[in-house]
């Protein structure tokens, strides 16, 4: 197994899997065992009514400082980077950089998913790109709530943004080559829109929005 990160406290007291990785608060279970894969849905209910992080599963409000000072954070791919939408609940910023240091899905670009799912698995909300874009992207935010009838939730205006690749910060161009990489994806999608044409549209401008949000250059090793 390879060496993980230090984690935080928050994270430490999680029980662990027979590979010795933390087990997030969202996972379920399938036949005695954690499956990394699927969340348990009343975990989800539990943190959007009652402000949980979907990793720790601990409050996320700050009980000292307020409201006003609470971060959320996401671990995401690239492209809810353009669409500012992810199918999972905000988490601590500390336990959303563990997770993304962690994860050997998000690690490891050449990974790929599993398929063999139990029986009875729901999809969530949302178009779910199954690609393993070879870059993760925390985003941290001041702000949380959900779209309008679904099980999403629109990340916010970013405080911060923190590109991974392998463990380590992702260059300017790796995320440019992950984010043109999925467009086609969502290209796709918006001319299925009833009106492709606005849609075409308001993509080109949160793909703009996305290309802002590049790292300056990262010197890798």
């Amino acid at each position: 197994m390879r060496t993980l990160p230090a984690p935080p406290p928050r994270i430490a007291r999680l029980p662990k899997n027979r590979a010795g990785y933390p087990v997030p608060w969202f996972v379920d279970y399938a036949n005695g065992e954690p499956d990394f894969r699927i969340a348990d849905t009343r975990k989800l209910h539990g943190a959007i009514n009652l402000g949980l992080c979907w990793l720790c599963g601990g409050g996320l409000r700050n009980e000292v400082l307020g409201p006003a000072a609470t971060q959320y954070a996401y671990v995401i791919g690239p492209m809810c980077a353009v669409n500012r939408v992810s199918s999972e609940p905000p988490s601590h910023r500390d336990c959303a950089i563990y997770a993304a240091l962690a994860c050997p899905f998000l690690t490891t670009p050449g990974m790929r998913r599993r398929d063999d799912l139990p029986d009875g698995i729901v999809p969530p909300d949302g178009q779910m790109i199954l690609r393993n874009p070879g870059v993760t992207l925390v985003w941290v935010t001041n702000t949380w709530r959900m779209v309008g009838g679904h099980q999403l939730f629109n990340v916010g205006e970013p405080a911060e943004t923190l590109w991974l690749r392998e463990g380590r910060p992702a260059t300017a161009d790796e995320v440019h080559d992950a984010i043109d990489s999925g467009m086609p994806i969502l290209h796709a999608t918006a001319e299925e829109d009833p009106d492709p044409q606005r849609a075409l549209a308001y993509l080109g401008k949160q793909y703009a929005r996305a290309l802002a949000l590049l790292p300056a250059e990262t010197a890798v090793g």
